[in-house]
């Protein structure tokens, strides 16, 4: 807004209040200026993030909820600083505007979006789930706590999706812990490792494989009566398995797995395969 502007909004507020002290009517002023810095700032705030300078706009905004905090643009101005840094992939920035704007605004109608946004944060910061597990644990622990706060929200929704996801991916660390133990034949540590998925992943697809492993070991150690527990288990759930018919033969060594794959199903499964293109 230009000077001219400014000036006139001023005027006809000089006008309105006439009446009033002259201290009611230097309040009035003052904040209808800072209504006016503020919301110049934020829109320089929106300019600069359309254009990708994250920085500047975080700055912008930043000025904008210092100039008026009391206004509900205030809170917006922070989830936007957020965003901005989210959208770059500045997640540190990110997760620190938004732990401030749930401690400031816990009330803010939009508590449901900061949180969503902490745990997608940690979520699209998994580089490599074998080298650093702490990003997974992190956006577990976030998705769980939206689902926890906001479970009817669509943010809830997509948490839970989420969730599986991340859960497939702690399973596949565990997985192959254990495969390196199995290896080095380290028995007790590969248990306590497929343990893990059998009690923590039960849901994802390693679970299979992780009953197997179990009878496999458990069998080779002399204990049997441990190993068919968990091949009943997985006989159980999962009699079609390929994984099941690997355990049947432990205990039966002339069984044969027929892995022949026909003509038929091969022309299925290239079918399917073209599909997706």
């Amino acid at each position: 807004m230009d000077n001219l502007k400014k000036f006139i909004v001023i005027f006809l507020l000089l006008l309105q209040s006439c009446s009033s002290t002259p201290e009611k009517v230097e309040s009035i002023i003052e904040e209808k200026d800072l209504d006016l810095q503020m919301i110049a700032a934020y829109r320089e705030g929106m300019d600069a993030l359309k254009k990708g300078d994250v920085y500047f706009a975080a700055k912008k905004f930043n000025e904008a909820e210092l100039l008026y905090p009391q206004s509900e643009w205030a809170a917006k101005a922070v989830l936007m600083a957020s965003y901005g840094y989210y959208t770059q992939a500045y997640y540190k920035s990110a997760v620190s505007e938004l732990d401030r704007f749930i401690i400031k605004y816990p009330k803010d109608p939009n508590l449901d979006y900061a949180y969503y946004l902490i745990a997608m944060c940690h979520y699209e910061s998994i580089v490599d789930e074998k080298k650093d597990l702490k990003p997974l644990l992190y956006a577990r622990d976030s998705f769980n706590l939206v689902i926890e706060k906001f479970p009817l929200t669509d943010f809830a929704i997509d948490a839970k999706y989420k969730l599986g996801l991340i859960n497939d991916l702690l399973a596949a660390k565990e997985m192959y812990i254990a495969r390196h133990y199995i290896k080095k034949e380290k028995w007790i540590a590969a248990v306590n490792r497929l343990k893990v998925i059998v009690e923590d992943y039960d849901t994802t697809i390693y679970i299979e494989e992780a009953l197997h492993r179990l009878v496999e070991i458990h069998y080779k150690l002399g204990l049997v009566s441990e190993a068919k527990k968990y091949a009943n288990t997985l006989g159980y759930n999962y009699l079609s398995s390929q994984w099941y018919k690997e355990s049947y033969r432990v205990f039966n060594k002339n069984y044969k797995i027929d892995r022949k794959t026909s003509k038929k199903d091969k022309k299925r499964l290239r079918d399917r395969i073209r599909s997706f293109f």
